[in-house]
């Protein structure tokens, strides 16, 4: 008998509409899919808490209270990056193991605990606090295939999680390239050497994933994540539905009620339609190209979205193009968050702004100098040269090791903002500092869902038309103005043309101003920090000179081509 997870409440949605299904479309179906008997639901963590308070205006605690007073009968599971919890950075011990200990409290019987890299060192606590308060514990193998992974690694990691406690072992198949008899022989193996159950989650991207879900049946495995097919498929999972059909009758049975599981497709169809303007044809179809790229799900339909708030969609093939390069300077890492988010995001900015590493994100530096774990593979030597300043060395321990305590820290802060109400809010604001304050305070609001008759403002509109005037053709660039009118009267006197203005290469919130008016800088020193893509991304100096305006402030939005400051 082969078991499902059900992935349909977090990364169906996440890799095909960038995580927006809100929990009001959840709760209305959830009672059902609890009858269904699934092994388990997929229903939290990964990129729904950071899309809640960033997108939402929903509290992720809440939608985790909520779905499990509808579902009491179906163990409700999770997806931990390991110390990155569901951030983007090694977040210390003290900030982990409440953030894992309320996570369970709160509702969540099975933790999938996965590191980017691979790096056992990065998962060995999560799945120890896991243990701890009482919860399954689920190591995950974070698949790819590179000149430097093999599966031998694969079985040896699968090894460590075990000797760990881990409950199961997940192949997490983040981007859908596990072959067919690649997946018969590494389950077979694993099968042999490991005595927990098998998991397999892949993605339909390539369009691979339902082969490969077969074969891997044939091996031995023991459960598969699924979604209902209304959300299933391109970026997403093989549906429930199709894998139950094909097993039924069989010594593989998953003993399903195809009639319950119809009815509940019925009601994901017409959900689909509402949010149908965030589903891009990029994600619904299969894209056999993703074998060279490696992009996941998630990555693939947040990746569009990003490139359209950029106003970039147009480059979307060069980033494509440019993720692999970029992949291999870094040292091969899985791409999966948030080594994904990582090396996607530097790939849009080499892209964006014509040269290679002319900015390169925070997240990168960090990544260079050891701070999220081992790579597989030897990074780029010109561009370690250049994260490496001042005799600098990368870091060899456990990344987590040279962090503080922070919780009490954080705690402190957020009390003194007044954003408190209860201990979930401490770690919201712990683990989004820069985001979580609008949202906590109360003054975030949720993206507007748009009527039908409004969904072409929401699909690619050109931007640049030819106009003929007395038999003249003159090509125009027409863009959107943003901003208020205070803003917009700066813009009237100074101009992209002004002496020492220094340009927003991006679209992004301004988190840090690291000058002040009258600021002497050299060229190349970081001036203002940006986050885009969920990646903090510095500007620099251009030139030496002196800070003699500054037009931008801390928490504001600007867009490609605003004027940020003044620098003679």
């Amino acid at each position: 008998m082969v078991k499902i997870t059900d992935t349909t409440f977090r990364d169906a949605h996440q890799s095909l509409m960038a995580t927006r299904l809100r929990t009001e479309d959840m709760l209305p179906i959830a009672e059902k899919m609890d009858q269904v008997g699934f092994y388990s639901m997929e229903v939290w963590g990964g990129a729904t808490f950071d899309s809640c308070i960033r997108y939402l205006n929903e509290d992720p605690w809440e939608r985790l209270r909520d779905l499990k007073k509808k579902i009491p009968n179906t163990p409700l599971q999770m997806l931990l990056r390991g110390q990155n919890l569901v951030g983007y950075r090694h977040y210390p011990d003290d900030i982990a193991e409440k953030f894992i200990k309320k996570s369970i409290e709160n509702g969540i019987d099975i933790i999938r605990i996965f590191d980017a890299l691979n790096d056992i060192r990065n998962v060995e606590f999560s799945i120890k606090m896991t243990k701890k308060y009482g919860a399954e514990a689920q190591g995950a193998i974070s698949y790819t295939t590179s000149p430097v992974h093999t599966t031998e690694q694969f079985i040896e990691l699968a090894k460590k999680f075990e000797e760990l406690g881990c409950d199961s072992i997940s192949i997490k198949d983040m981007a859908g390239l596990l072959k067919p008899y690649d997946a018969k022989e590494l389950i077979g193996r694993l099968k042999e050497e490991i005595s927990v159950p098998i998991d397999l989650h892949s993605h339909c991207t390539a369009g691979i994933a339902p082969l490969t879900y077969m074969t891997s049946v044939e091996a031995g495995i023991d459960i598969l994540n699924c979604a209902m097919s209304p959300l299933s498929m391109g970026t997403s999972q093989p549906p429930v539905e199709s894998i139950v059909e094909a097993l039924k009758g069989t010594k593989y049975d998953t003993g399903l009620d195809l009639v319950l599981l119809t009815e509940i497709r019925d009601y994901f169809d017409e959900i689909r339609s509402k949010y149908k303007y965030l589903i891009s044809s990029i994600s619904e179809r299969v894209d056999a190209r993703i074998l060279r790229y490696q992009v996941p799900g998630g990555m693939l339909s947040n990746l569009v979205s990003q490139l359209k708030e950029q106003g970039a969609l147009d480059k979307f093939e060069e980033v494509l193009n440019e993720i692999p390069r970029v992949r291999k300077d870094l040292g091969y890492p899985p791409l999966v968050t948030p080594t994904s988010q990582i090396v996607g995001t530097q790939a849009v900015m080499n892209v964006l702004t014509e040269e290679r590493y002319k900015i390169i994100t925070n997240e990168v530096s960090n990544y260079l100098k050891g701070y999220y774990g081992k790579s597989p593979a030897p990074i780029s030597k010109d561009l370690l040269k250049r994260a490496l300043q001042d005799g600098e060395k990368q870091i060899t321990c456990r990344p987590a090791d040279l962090l503080e305590p922070e919780y009490e820290l954080r705690k402190k802060e957020a009390m003194d903002k007044r954003i408190v109400s209860k201990e979930e809010d401490i770690l919201t604001y712990a683990i989004y500092p820069q985001i979580a304050v609008k949202f906590l305070r109360g003054e975030a609001k949720a993206e507007a869902i748009p009527q039908e008759k409004d969904i072409s403002k929401f699909m690619e509109i050109p931007n640049e038309y030819i106009i003929e005037v007395d038999g003249e053709a003159f090509n125009v660039k027409v863009e959107p103005v943003y901003g208020s009118r205070a803003k917009i009267e700066k813009k009237e006197t100074i101009t992209a043309e002004t002496e020492g203005a220094v340009i927003s290469p991006f679209r992004g919130l301004v988190t840090k101003l690291n000058v002040k008016v009258g600021s002497e800088v050299k060229a190349g020193d970081s001036i203002v920090v940006l986050e885009a893509m969920k990646m903090e991304n510095p500007v620099n100096a251009q030139n030496d000179g002196k800070v003699e305006k500054i037009i931008i402030n801390e928490g504001e939005s600007v867009n490609v081509g605003d004027i940020l400051m003044i620098i003679k």
